[in-house]
């Protein structure tokens, strides 16, 4: 598996998003299980959560819980960069609610540690802002878990420019991931991964495939991904992600995924190698 670092990590060029596992359609454990050791299996090193992927009120960490014990029953488990994310919350009745005051941020962070069953997280992301509490008192409530141990690494999720630029200042150079929308449907953060690549940060697409309902119509609704797809004798899926890959050297896509066979194709997409002609016309797809 080829690697991509986010801050000081290395991690898979590959990861995994962890969030099907656990919210509407989610499967049973055992194939959730098997879906996490086919990733670890396949090479990937970096598993995408939130405290928010869970279906009902008082199932709050449902996907960390998963990923905890799926961690623990493999012998590669240790090996992984579990990133997961605090200030999004959902209230059980399929609504999604903000809370980003850092009082918030410090007890959801807590909450996090003891269902991953780690000393300090090793990457903790600011979910999405919350307009009703200045961004500045968000990201400086990460700030303070990073200085204080809690957390190793610190990012942000669904920020624009300008909050990459506040994030990185607030944390004082120490802001390592962004993680935003991206797809071939989805393409308004292309200003934010230009920026990260100019800083140097890592930058996370999440529903790389335009989400967990249009994952299987990439080819039909993007004709260019099925083309390109079928002269390499493989998915449209796996070339979306090969295509990101290609954007900047620090992509690094995080599908979701929710059985073995879909993340194992997916990892895949680290060795599709797509010339400059394939790139432009995807591009322009």
């Amino acid at each position: 598996m080829k690697t991509r670092r986010i801050g000081t990590v290395e991690v898979s060029a590959i990861g995994l998003g962890g969030m099907p596992m656990s919210i509407e359609g989610r499967p049973d454990e055992a194939r959730s299980l098997a879906t996490i050791h086919a990733a670890l299996d396949a090479g990937v090193t970096l598993i995408d959560t939130a405290d928010a992927y869970h279906l009902h009120a008082d199932e709050v960490g449902h996907n960390e819980s998963l990923i905890a014990k799926a961690l623990a029953s493999h012998p590669r488990g240790s090996e992984v960069l579990v990133a997961t994310k605090g200030g999004h919350l959902r209230p059980g009745d399929g609504s999604w609610t903000l809370n980003g005051t850092p009082e918030h941020l410090r007890a959801a962070c807590e909450a996090s540690l003891k269902r991953l069953g780690v000393e300090a997280i090793g990457l903790y992301q600011f979910h999405r802002p919350d307009p009703k509490v200045p961004y500045e008192e968000s990201v400086g409530g990460l700030r303070d878990l990073l200085d204080e141990g809690k957390i190793q690494q610190a990012g942000i999720s669904n920020a624009d420019p300008e909050q990459i630029r506040s994030a990185q200042e607030i944390l004082g150079g120490r802001l390592v991931s962004v993680q935003n929308q991206f797809s071939p449907a989805f393409r308004s953060s292309e200003p934010e991964l230009e920026l990260c690549t100019e800083l140097g940060i890592a930058f996370l697409p999440w529903s790389p495939f335009g989400g967990i309902r249009r994952a299987g119509e990439l080819g039909s609704s993007h004709g260019a991904f099925a083309r390109i797809a079928e002269a390499h004798g493989v998915s449209p899926q796996q070339v979306c992600l090969a295509w990101m890959l290609a954007k900047s050297p620090v992509v690094v896509p995080i599908p979701g995924s929710s059985r073995p066979e879909t993340i194992r194709d997916s990892v895949g997409a680290a060795e599709l190698v797509l010339d400059e002609g394939e790139l432009a016309e995807l591009d322009a797809a």
